[in-house]
């Protein structure tokens, strides 16, 4: 897409050219399930009726609507957008596996941190008061993991023998 923006519209600015590309851009992703030809008239018939109530959104087009190398620069951006977007969305599942194992990948190495620290002092306050109010034994807690781990344990425990009763 990017080599297709360099080829196309060469007698526009930098700052037109980069302005209607965005655009079209957003207009090809919001109507995608439209054809190429269609999207392009759709294009057009927005254009030349925001001309014609003196409100245009590009006002350098007013010159460039009906000229036939405007029409050949946009359907082949349009094409190029168009593949664009339905090449991203067959990526999606990959980009979403990918981002699946990076967030386990993550998780691991969060719990290989808390595994080689020390408990905090609210942990090891909170798990006493548990084992206290629960009538349980304490344990000698070594990690900040463990200690998680341990407090989620007695509360699961005790939150199933609550809903029993």
């Amino acid at each position: 897409m990017y080599q297709v923006k360099n080829q196309i519209y060469k007698d526009m600015t930098k700052t037109q050219k980069s302005a209607l590309c965005n655009f079209l851009r957003t207009f090809v992703k919001k109507f995608s399930d439209m054809n190429i030809d269609d999207m392009f008239e759709k294009f057009l018939d927005d254009e030349k009726y925001y001309l014609k109530i003196n409100n245009p959104r590009f006002e350098f087009l007013e010159n460039y609507l009906d000229d036939d190398k405007f029409r050949e620069d946009t359907m082949l951006f349009i094409k190029e957008c168009k593949k664009y977007y339905n090449y991203k969305k067959q990526q999606e599942p990959l980009i979403q596996a990918q981002r699946a194992y990076e967030k386990k990948k993550r998780e691991f190495l969060r719990e290989l941190k808390m595994s080689k620290e020390k408990p905090t002092q609210k942990q090891l306050y909170y798990y006493e008061r548990l084992c206290k109010k629960y009538n349980l034994e304490k344990k000698e807690l070594n990690s900040k993991l463990e200690a998680r781990n341990e407090i989620d344990r007695i509360l699961n425990e005790n939150d199933c023998r609550n809903i029993i009763k």
